[in-house]
């Protein structure tokens, strides 16, 4: 590709503004029934469900459209007991040993999170997704990459709507430290672990906190200038 070449933008699709409006608010209802849950079925899920989802968050916008990520998909029985077992071991660090402080214990109170993470075995996919430093398109491991944290970010967010728009249910979890999913995933020492993402159907038991359900306004997260 030459330095500067452009192509014209030929897919986009301009919606009337009444049906824009009801897109909009659609949309806004289908993403609010999105909850985090913490129980999950065993019932499998097509990895070419997981693939798709895969290519819709590598669809994100990134700094320098060096795309610094990689999503590493779990649904091996052995693998995800292993980072059942080493999640759980700093888990309990962090939960029973005080690690995270008084304060951030209280915060997680009205979630009823704990040390046990039973799902990380059940679901039927674990997502983890790595942050790259360099590599650049060409993933040569030397080319600086640019606003990774922002970038990896947004293709995670991308990543969870597409999971929700296939119709399965998703949490995310950041055990600290997460170093053990870079070891257990055989990434290299130039990706950090950003977030593992747990994906599957619910499980007949399955709650939402109401804690969680409580949104702030849009006077609370906007202004209008």
């Amino acid at each position: 590709m030459q330095p500067h070449s452009h192509t014209p933008l030929a897919d986009f699709v301009e919606y009337p503004p009444q049906e824009m409006l009801s897109r909009s608010q659609a949309y806004l209802e289908q993403l609010r029934r999105r909850h985090s849950i913490r129980s999950f079925s065993d019932k499998p899920v097509a990895q070419e469900v997981i693939e798709n989802c895969i290519l819709a968050a590598g669809s994100a916008p990134s700094g320098a459209n060096h795309q610094p990520w990689h999503f590493a998909a779990i649904g091996s029985a052995e693998v995800k007991s292993q980072i059942r077992e080493q999640a759980e071991l700093h888990e309990r660090g962090f939960y029973d040993d005080k690690r995270a402080g008084q304060e951030w214990l209280d915060a997680l109170k009205p979630l009823g999170t704990d040390a046990q993470k039973p799902y990380l075995e059940i679901a039927p996919w674990l997502i983890a997704v790595f942050s790259k430093k360099r590599g650049g398109m060409s993933d040569d491991g030397e080319t600086q990459n640019y606003y990774v944290h922002e970038s990896v970010g947004i293709a995670t967010g991308f990543l969870l709507t597409a999971l929700h728009n296939a119709g399965l249910a998703t949490l995310t979890h950041t055990p600290k430290p997460m170093s053990f999913l870079s070891k257990i995933c055989g990434r290299g020492d130039n990706e950090r672990p950003y977030m593992l993402i747990i994906a599957g159907y619910p499980g007949d038991d399955a709650t939402i906190p109401a804690h969680a359900q409580h949104k702030k306004s849009l006077e609370e997260i906007a202004s209008f200038l």
